[in-house]
């Protein structure tokens, strides 16, 4: 089922946010959109009907407003990928190399566990670092990385050719 509606619409452009010279995407208007959040979270999972998937992934936080409800439609478990600290129970965890300094995710030791088929999902894709660094630990959990999923990607910045491997898929792309 094609939808009319252009999720593009419900994204705003804040220019010279974080700092000058950047454009930032703010999702802020499609959250508050019960009807965009909606189709955004069915054309991702129609990406994914009828694939063997038995869990979505996200890192913390804006990951998560996507990756819950997508888990949800598809029926699958939803693993959530966070900070050093903040899961209460044992961890995995992976250390990774940012463009000023060295990052860490965690993830429950009995989150995923061997064989299982996993989708990342995150609300934007840019350098994909981030996204990098949860397939990593996904596999280092004995899970196999399925794809990864977006609702944003910025191509200009090389995000889906570093996770090439893994399969990017975006519902809006800009240049």
């Amino acid at each position: 089922m094609a939808s009319s509606l252009d999720l593009k619409e419900f994204v705003r452009d804040i220019p010279d946010f974080p700092q000058p010279g950047i454009l930032f995407r703010d999702i802020t208007p499609l959250l508050l959109s019960p009807m965009a959040l909606r189709e955004s979270i069915r054309q991702l999972a129609s990406n994914y009907a009828g694939q063997k998937i038995d869990a979505v992934a996200a890192a913390e936080a804006r990951g998560f407003i996507f990756a819950a409800p997508l888990a949800l439609e598809l029926n699958v478990a939803f693993v959530p990928v966070r900070k050093p600290g903040k899961l209460p129970f044992n961890t995995h965890a992976f250390h990774y190399e940012l463009e000023y300094g060295t990052d860490s995710l965690e993830i429950h030791i009995d989150g995923l566990s061997d064989g299982q088929r996993v989708l990342v999902v995150d609300d934007l894709l840019a350098t994909g670092g981030t996204v990098e660094a949860c397939c990593r630990l996904v596999e280092q959990c004995g899970a196999s990385v399925m794809g990864t999923a977006f609702l944003i990607e910025l191509e200009s910045l090389g995000g889906a050719k570093r996770l090439e491997s893994y399969e990017p898929f975006s519902l809006i792309q800009y240049p």
